[in-house]
């Protein structure tokens, strides 16, 4: 039964007999050519010169490598010794072509949620890191906890399996759920799939004990049977996990190295909600040569609590780099009310102007009060809109409709929880400020979270109602098996 690779999460001490789901798989690559072996202890180790020499060989796929730091990033500590090569890299960059920008401004797509199928998405990055730690420590399983459709609970379980790791996930859920089956919808079917663990908790219990504690009770259960595990925080975001961005922001000056005509982006956008991408893009970005000013839409939480965990990220890296003077988060809350208040409707794709609010002046108010380092390094300097709108995970119509005329008029298919609502945000922002969007070349960073979608199919049902039954006309001659389908 399917149920019985899932339980509910209790906080009381107590041993777990769930079932081991050990199963062989052969992995095809694409961009990394692909190992068939899928056990960290024979994932090849390559020196690091001879990988250099013969670029992406077959073997480079979930293989394990020595890590070197970019230059500009060498003086940070702990430098990672190893990296697992999980993901496929490098992510494309193309221009996107979304309507109704401001003058002569071009954005462009990185694309994070092409870094893989079952791993798609930013978390990969940071599990790179992670999961090398892990099996230097010698874990036989992991530990993570997340939302019920959690894309980094869903990567991790995907390259625990990789690496022949049992996954353990603690995720949460609404209190009517938290003891029924969660079913196969989204991320929940890869994990499942997987042999995952699932262990159930309700957002009330969350919010009064704290993913901390929550995996901490998981890890001595698990300490008690005798198991090895290795516990990965809230989306794989701690000063670890922060070297994927980092290591992300290398190969994005690599790809601007190598085009002949060379683009400089003069912003970066990603969206926010755990801290850690955008803490390396951040800190890649003051450090490095990109020198973009990277702009956090946050999904959940509030400024200050971004400053500070950001700042906890960078201390751990001994950056010796104040986080407010690289992350600017405007709270533009007080826009969407205003929006609501004057019962104006949402941007989808059509430009809008709100001259009549005489909102900037607030906005830039609420920007001077939580950055006052703007005039010292202005290019590197981070701004963060918060796009979370009803909360996290939660959307309006009008988000949804933004997500579904993005892809109708440019092909790309956002999710509904992180990059639709830091592209609804980006566009809101172009549509109320346009000067300050003019001329420049924005990299917008898509985190991937495809698998989302299909957790809102009820949502979206009503807005993608373009089918009808084709009618054949009587005319048309009729023989009796000409249509052989095989």
């Amino acid at each position: 039964m399917l149920w019985s690779a899932t339980a509910r999460l209790s906080a009381n001490p107590s041993p777990l007999h769930l079932p081991v789901f050990n199963q062989s798989i052969t992995v095809f690559g694409k961009s990394k050519p692909s190992r068939v072996c899928c056990s960290p202890s024979r994932a090849m180790e390559t020196n690091d010169d001879t990988s250099k020499a013969k670029g992406l060989s077959f073997d480079d796929f979930l293989s394990k490598k020595p890590y070197s730091p970019p230059t500009w990033a060498s003086h940070l500590k702990p430098i990672p010794s190893h990296v697992f090569s999980l993901a496929h890299l490098p992510t494309p960059i193309h221009k996107w072509n979304l309507p109704n920008l401001p003058q002569n401004t071009e954005v462009w797509l990185k694309r994070d949620d092409l870094s893989g199928m079952q791993l798609s998405g930013n978390k990969v990055r940071k599990l790179e890191f992670l999961l090398a730690e892990a099996v230097a420590q010698g874990a036989d399983c992991i530990i993570t906890i997340g939302g019920i459709q959690s894309n980094h609970c869903r990567a991790t379980a995907v390259a625990a399996k990789y690496l022949n790791l049992d996954s353990y996930l603690i995720l949460r859920t609404s209190k009517l759920l938290v003891d029924k089956d969660p079913g196969l919808t989204g991320n929940l079917l890869v994990e499942r799939f997987m042999g995952t663990h699932i262990q159930l908790i309700s957002k009330e219990e969350y919010a009064k004990i704290g993913s901390v504690a929550l995996t901490n009770v998981l890890k001595e259960q698990l300490l008690k049977e005798g198991r090895r595990p290795y516990v990965i925080p809230v989306g794989g975001s701690n000063s670890l996990g922060t070297w994927g961005y980092i290591e992300a922001m290398r190969e994005i000056e690599e790809q601007l190295q190598i085009r002949s005509n060379r683009v400089k982006f003069d912003d970066i956008v990603v969206a926010c909600g755990s801290g850690g991408t955008i803490a390396g893009l951040s800190l890649g970005s003051w450090l490095g040569a990109l020198k973009a000013k990277v702009h956090a839409f946050c999904v959940c939480d509030d400024p200050d609590y971004f400053y500070d965990f950001v700042q906890d990220l960078i201390d751990g890296l001994q950056a010796g780099v104040n986080a407010r003077d690289i992350v600017s988060i405007i709270n533009i809350c007080l826009l969407i009310s205003m929006l609501q208040k004057y019962q104006v409707s949402g941007i989808g794709l059509r430009p809008y102007l709100f001259k009549d609010l005489n909102l900037n002046s607030k906005l830039e108010k609420q920007e001077d009060n939580h950055f006052k380092g703007w005039g010292r390094k202005e290019t590197t300097q981070t701004s963060g809109t918060r796009a979370k709108g009803l909360g996290y995970a939660i959307n309006t119509s009008e988000e949804l409709k933004f997500v579904k005329e993005v892809a109708t008029a440019t092909g790309v298919v956002l999710d509904p929880v992180y990059s639709g609502k830091a592209a609804y945000g980006m566009m809101k922002d172009m549509a109320e400020n346009p000067s300050k969007w003019e001329g420049r070349k924005v990299l917008f960073v898509h985190t991937g979270g495809f698998l989302g979608l299909f957790d809102k199919v009820d949502q979206m049902a009503p807005l993608v109602g373009n089918w009808q039954r084709m009618d054949v006309n009587e005319s048309i001659p009729r023989k009796e098996g000409i249509g052989k389908m095989f």
